[in-house]
């Protein structure tokens, strides 16, 4: 799956997750609150309640639990509308209790806030807004008409006028802030948790590549000389056979070789064996590979001729991981997507650390988005375009994200520039993108240990 294919998941299809059977026990859940504020009110407060239609209401509750429970089997799960109406019979329940037990002068009309947030962490924005505004109404009707609380003497328990005002303002701003708050929250982990999922599915699709690349090699490297031993005693039968009928000997070898070659692939198995020979590789050989994808898509990606002979003998042998090779491509790939004619990739390498630069010649990051690069899903106010040239990344930045969440994953830092304002046509003008590892970090050797037996892959 390429990322151009992942799409964040909506509210909408989010809301299909939740199970009635968890709307149906925090329902359960308020029926028994419920009850048991109606209960200790009039026995212990002795306050005079409307109790019939109190029961009416809570037994309306209780009936539409028993039917979703025994009509519904415990595994479905809620469709949107499902939810809403839900969430939307609860509070308008909530506020036919609030009306018959003194509307804002009973202090549980803070519970309208329950519905509200459960609409703005699992709904759509529209769910949320037409809650919200449910609520907002309810409230302000509660403000004026509501049966008032009694009690056994025959007082009636009643705010002023200002605590009402002050209640209901209240009661207003909460409902906006908490599902805004909510929501925006909510928001922002389950984009964090999308991209999370891509990342780990680029990850599993580069790790594949490279356990197929390990495959390939370890079956070139281990059958060649077994072939090589074939093919020279076929051409040395074919051209004896006639003067030396005495060939048992190369038709033994033959036959062992072929053995031989049955062993090995048997003992490659479905998965193959782990070549470690690809597991390092020089610091060169590493960018090369990442770069080679997007060199042939009509810009000129340039290798820095840093890596003079000297230099490549110097240079460092680094960890070929997955993470490395695709977090680069990324980079790469973006740089090529925003070029206008060039992009160059340089490395540098001290004792301490290594360093690859990715530059392009384009129009550069948007200032105004600097400090967020590597942001999932991040919104960007494109030209128009740009958003002709490239409408499979509007509104997100997974890209950048995958690559910076592997490449920090490798141990890397990365900066996120621009380059000089003085923009003219083929100079290094654009985006800027540093990747720092700690050498440390890259398991680099200068000397090679034997690398020993290739190992199964296990699978």
């Amino acid at each position: 799956m390429t990322q151009s294919n992942i799409r964040p998941l909506t509210a909408r299809t989010r809301a299909n997750w939740i199970r009635l059977r968890t709307m149906i026990l925090l329902r359960w859940v308020a029926i028994t609150g419920q009850l048991i504020a109606i209960t200790v009110a009039q026995l212990v407060y002795g306050l005079q309640l409307e109790l019939g239609f109190c029961y009416l209401a809570i037994g309306a509750s209780v009936i539409g639990n028993l039917v979703a429970t025994l009509v519904f089997p415990e595994n479905k799960r809620l469709s949107e509308r499902e939810n809403l109406l839900m969430v939307m019979f609860d509070l308008l329940q909530l506020g036919f209790l609030l009306f018959l037990t003194g509307g804002l002068n009973n202090p549980f009309s803070l519970l309208v806030l329950g519905p509200v947030t459960i609409s703005a962490t699992a709904l759509s924005l529209r769910s949320t807004v037409v809650l919200c505004a449910t609520a907002i109404i309810l409230v302000s009707g509660l403000a004026v008409w509501h049966l008032p609380l009694t009690s056994q003497s025959g007082d009636i328990l009643r705010l002023p006028g200002l605590f009402i005002f002050g209640q209901w303002t209240a009661l207003i701003i909460a409902i906006v802030f908490t599902s805004a708050y909510s929501r925006r929250v909510t928001t922002e982990v389950h984009s964090m948790g999308d991209a999370l999922s891509a990342t780990q599915m680029a990850l599993a699709r580069e790790q594949k590549l490279t356990d197929l690349g390990g495959v390939i090699a370890a079956a070139a490297h281990e059958l060649g000389t077994p072939l090589a031993t074939i093919k020279l005693t076929s051409v040395e039968l074919l051209n004896d056979l006639a003067d030396h009928p005495d060939l048992a000997d190369d038709a033994a070898l033959i036959r062992d070789q072929a053995d031989r070659c049955r062993d090995i692939l048997r003992d490659m198995g479905r998965a193959g064996k782990d070549d470690l020979h690809i597991h390092k590789a020089p610091l060169e050989t590493v960018v090369l590979e990442a770069a080679e994808p997007h060199m042939n898509r009509g810009k000129q990606v340039l290798l820095d001729q840093a890596f003079t002979a000297a230099q490549r003998k110097s240079q460092p042998l680094i960890l070929r991981k997955p993470e490395i090779v695709h977090g680069l491509r990324n980079l790469v790939q973006n740089a090529v997507d925003f070029s206008s004619e060039r992009v160059w990739v340089s490395a540098d390498w001290t004792e301490e650390t290594v360093t690859v630069r990715i530059i392009d010649d384009g129009p550069g990051f948007p200032p105004y988005l600097l400090g967020r690069i590597g942001d999932p899903f991040m919104r960007r106010r494109s030209p128009e375009k740009n958003r002709s040239a490239r409408p499979e990344y509007e509104g997100m930045g997974l890209g950048l994200f995958i690559a910076k969440t592997l490449l920090e994953r490798s141990g890397a830092t990365l900066r996120f520039a621009n380059g000089s304002e003085d923009r003219k046509a083929g100079d290094r003008t654009g985006a800027v993108v540093e990747v720092n590892w700690p050498r440390r970090m890259l398991n680099t050797r200068d000397h090679e240990q034997p690398l020993g037996q290739n190992p199964q892959i296990t699978t």
